[in-house]
């Protein structure tokens, strides 16, 4: 979309099209609002995280004349261009965030698709490739907020398949790396629908990345663990050795560990790596909101306080390697 940055952008309508129209506008440097009486999970989270303001009511003929530019979030519904398979669930990461990290067959299986089930970490602007009479389901995941359980989202994929739909379930990242895709990979095979999966760029390399940070590097380590920060260690629920990480001597890169960030540093310190070790958090990794925020094992947790998720934080000393950081 070309626009002048700090274009004041309004889109009316609160569904998953306005989302992605929402995405699209972000990208663009425009100052986006978004009018309607209810919006999608994934607006209602880019609106507490301050990206986008939303009025939850109906449009204003002041709210059109005050914007640049207007958009509504509803697209006619027309006829469907092509026959399609039907009866089937493809499975498709969406990368880290920047619709431009989709995968060629990612895009083709999104303007296939009869019915599209989206969350709020899969890149909203692609949902633009599908087709206007596709069904689009937000199933929220936001942390601490609006979701669907995992085995109602089963539900919908094999209902929906079920019914004659080609069905794409769309999430960030991709879908085997803390994904639950190998969950919704086994709910249509047992249920004996047809599935396929098509692998995302994961969040645990690209954000990093993106930022100047290479997970490996020679000469620093030759290897990387990634970790879930989904609950703190000690946690009964928790399955890693934070003491064999400790001294593993490979970058450990953690994903969804912003509220537990501080219980795994304190863990990896008392397990015996050195607190001054580099650390990094990058939040919204891709996204034009990305930020970045530098410190070490000891400090980053409270460096890094005021980021929400989606972030990814990288300890080890690929974060601060002269010339890149």
């Amino acid at each position: 979309m070309d626009l002048t940055p700090g274009t004041a952008a309004l889109v009316i309508g609160g569904d998953a099209r306005a989302a992605a129209q929402v995405a699209a506008l972000l990208e663009a440097d425009a100052v986006v609002t978004v009018v309607a009486p209810i919006a999608t999970a994934s607006i209602e989270d880019l609106a507490e995280r301050g990206l986008i303001t939303w009025h939850a009511r109906e449009a204003h003929i002041a709210d059109v004349q005050s914007a640049g530019i207007v958009l509504t979030g509803h697209a006619d519904r027309g006829a469907p261009d092509q026959i399609l398979d039907v009866g089937s669930v493809t499975l498709v990461g969406g990368g880290p965030g920047d619709p431009g990290l989709v995968t060629v067959a990612g895009r083709a299986a999104i303007e296939r698709a009869d019915v599209i089930v989206t969350d709020r970490l899969a890149p909203l602007a692609a949902l633009a490739w599908a087709r206007p009479d596709a069904e689009i389901i937000d199933v929220a995941k936001i942390p601490g907020g609006r979701s669907t359980s995992q085995d109602e989202i089963n539900q919908l994929l094999v209902e929906h398949a079920k019914a004659g739909k080609n069905v794409v379930r769309f999430k960030g990242g991709d879908n085997f790396v803390f994904g639950r895709g190998s969950e919704e990979l086994l709910a249509c095979l047992d249920a004996g629908i047809e599935a396929r999966v098509i692998p995302g760029v994961s969040s645990a390399i690209a954000a990093p990345a993106l930022a100047g940070i290479p997970v490996t590097h020679r000469g620093l380590t030759q290897g990387f663990t990634v970790i879930s920060g989904h609950v703190p260690p000690g946690h009964p629920e928790s399955t890693l050795d934070h003491q064999a990480l400790a001294t593993s001597g490979t970058t450990i890169v953690v994903l969804m560990g912003v509220r537990t960030l501080s219980a795994i540093c304190a863990a990896l310190v008392d397990g015996g790596l050195d607190p001054e070790t580099p650390a990094a958090v990058i939040a919204d990794g891709t996204l034009p909101s990305q930020q970045v925020v530098r410190a070490t094992l000891a400090t980053i947790a409270e460096a890094a306080a005021d980021l929400g998720a989606p972030a990814v934080a990288v300890i080890g000393e690929v974060a601060d390697i002269e010339g890149l950081a």
